[in-house]
């Protein structure tokens, strides 16, 4: 520890180094359930490339590892600390370095957060699409990470889709480049797209240059209530059959909705068993939306509300972004699931998990980007309670079993990390695992960086 602290200290400013144990002890684990976390020896915060680097030599020199980390927003555990090992947070290389209109690109050190990132680019009538929910807090150092999503999915398309370009602190502190800024390439393996949801095992992101797009109009919302989610995920496939594009298509269960309701008092409707959120951002967004409208009726919806103005839209976006926050009021802990399937199965992933909901004696609310079929069931329970807590890590698995068995796959947004490394093994198979590995060992092959994730 002193020999680890004193190098580090040669090549470091005093306040990037924390060794006080009650503050390192606070930078040990992410916003996931179950899932172990070490005591590091130190945390980092670097402000430099060069500063990176010089912990990268320093780890590899003494077979120390590193274990990167945003804002520890991540849900899988990948961001949780192993014993003895450096904490390199990058929330202090948190500059917007270049936005340029012509090329439609920013440039960014990792610690930007994603909602300032939006307002900046907007500045100039450009946005960033990929929105997760955390996106006020959430760094697009932890975007490119975990490869997240968020509600504009299906129409934007997720992280991996805007990253160009890379610059990469590897395992022994070489930099390493990565992809380009022109709005075209081809040139040699695609690593940036290798970086990109790797979870911090292959490298150390310390700037990104990501596309940009024209800010879009405002987009309207509209609101269905559905008797079941069976007919609320029929609606789902009505819409992305007949060749609607909304740049947002959400769904909120009866749990969720009336979590929402407690901790908000928003008023949204608590007889409904499923709440369908569909908006569109096209130059005529009330036509698109009566199209929509008439859809729903159609698959069984009991009431269909389009929203008047963007002030409307905003409250109803904003019901589902506390769909998450809401439902973790509902015990004093959650295990939040990220199964994400064909649109086609929607309904039977929804309908399965009730019966795990039922099968198990919990309380699972669903909320789901239902345009890209990827769902998040949130295990509600006491964590006090070693049977309650039994039951709720058995019900999360019962649910990842069921997305494989539809088709889909463990995680569409959040990552592997700690959580769901077994899942990962089985979803992948022999073959996989081991090419995995394989691309691991030519990156990092002493293994120093976060190890324990993934496999």
């Amino acid at each position: 520890m002193d020999a680890l602290v004193e190098r580090l200290r040669t090549g470091l400013p005093a306040e990037a180094l924390v060794t006080d144990p009650d503050v390192t002890a606070s930078y040990a684990h992410d916003m996931a359930s179950f899932c172990e976390a070490g005591t590091p020896a130190v945390v980092v915060l670097p402000r430099t490339v060069e500063e990176v680097q010089h912990v990268m030599r320093t780890a590899t020199a003494l077979r120390v590892p590193v274990v990167p980390q945003g804002a520890r927003t991540g849900l899988s555990g990948a961001a949780n600390a192993t014993d003895g090992c450096i904490v390199l947070s990058l929330v202090k290389m948190d500059r917007i370095l270049e936005i340029s209109p012509v090329d439609r690109i920013a440039v960014v050190e990792p610690g930007v957060v994603n909602a300032t990132l939006s307002r900046a680019v907007g500045e100039h009538g450009l946005c960033y699409p990929p929105d997760p929910s955390s996106w006020e807090t959430c760094t697009i150092g932890g975007n490119i990470g975990t490869a997240s999503g968020g509600l504009c999915c299906v129409k934007y398309g997720v992280t991996a889709e805007y990253v160009l370009g890379l610059e990469v602190v590897l395992a022994d502190g070489r930099l390493l480049n990565t992809g380009r800024r022109t709005a075209k390439g081809v040139a040699g393996y695609d690593l940036t797209r290798l970086f990109v949801g790797s979870e911090g095992s292959l490298g150390i992101v310390v700037k990104a240059v990501l596309a940009l797009r024209p800010q879009p109009p405002r987009q309207l919302v509209l609101a269905a209530e559905f008797p079941s989610a069976a007919t609320a995920c029929d609606a789902v496939c009505r819409i992305m059959e007949r060749g609607h594009t909304p740049s947002l298509l959400e769904l909120m269960d009866r749990t969720t909705v009336r979590a929402v309701n407690a901790m908000t008092s928003m008023g949204l409707p608590e007889s409904t068993e499923a709440l369908l959120l569909c908006a569109f951002d096209t130059p005529d967004p009330a036509a698109d939306l009566a199209a929509v409208g008439e859809l729903c009726t159609a698959a069984g919806a009991t009431e269909v509300v389009p929203a008047q103005d963007t002030a409307e839209s905003e409250l109803l976006l904003q019901a589902r972004r506390l769909s998450l926050p809401a439902l973790e009021t509902v015990k004093p802990a959650t295990m939040i699931d990220d199964v994400c399937v064909p649109r086609s199965r929607l309904g039977a992933m929804l309908e399965g998990t009730a019966a795990v909901a039922e099968k198990f004696g919990l309380t699972i609310g669903v909320c789901a980007h239902a345009g890209d079929g990827n769902t998040h069931p949130v295990v509600c329970f006491d964590h006090t309670d070693p049977d309650e807590s039994r039951r709720a890590r058995a019900s999360f698995d019962e649910i990842m079993a069921l997305g494989l068995e539809l088709g889909g796959t463990i995680t569409g947004e959040h990552g592997v990390g700690v959580l769901k490394k077994e899942w990962l093994a089985r979803e992948l198979g022999e073959v996989g695992v081991e090419v995995q590995r394989g691309v691991k060992a030519a990156f990092d092959p002493l293994g120093l960086l976060n190890p324990g994730k993934l496999f």
